[in-house]
């Protein structure tokens, strides 16, 4: 697998409030379990998260597992002062809050400024600000990661 530390987390965005807008939404009181459908905008501190459908499965009243699915779903991460934004985009997206895991899969991409890495897994660990890249289980199906040159000043 290899390994690329090219971001940096919004340490606070876990503990702000979530907002979603969408074309529906439903949750069954029986099973915990929340779909929303239909131009789905996410928003939570500074992510921001677009998919087709999302779905949240809760248990105990607190979100265990996040899942979105998109024609690409897309996220965007805001940095702090004078950091470039983190965007990636991949069909499949899994978040796991208790261990601020996000998971990237099938045509999964990453870039912050003029870096970028593409995989079809990807996982995003937000609480250390690492990014891992590709399956251990499978040579076929590579890692491609562009570093940009920066400009001297």
């Amino acid at each position: 697998m290899a390994h690329s530390a090219v971001v940096l987390s919004k340490e606070d965005d876990n503990q702000q409030p979530i907002y979603i807008d969408s074309n529906t939404a439903s949750f069954d009181e029986k099973t915990s379990i929340g779909v929303y459908t239909g131009n789905v905008i996410y928003r939570q501190g500074t992510l921001t998260v677009n998919s087709d459908v999302m779905t949240f499965y809760m248990k105990d009243g607190q979100i265990t597992k996040i899942t979105v699915t998109g024609k690409p779903a897309t996220f965007k991460q805001t940095q702090g002062p004078g950091k470039e934004d983190i965007n990636g985009h991949s069909l499949i997206g899994e978040y796991y809050p208790s261990t601020a895991k996000l998971f990237l899969i099938k045509e999964a991409v990453v870039s912050q400024g003029g870096n970028k890495s593409s995989s079809d897994l990807i996982i995003y660990d937000t609480k250390n600000s690492v990014i891992k890249a590709g399956d251990t289980t499978t040579a076929t199906k590579r890692v491609r990661t562009v570093f940009e040159p920066k400009e001297k000043k």
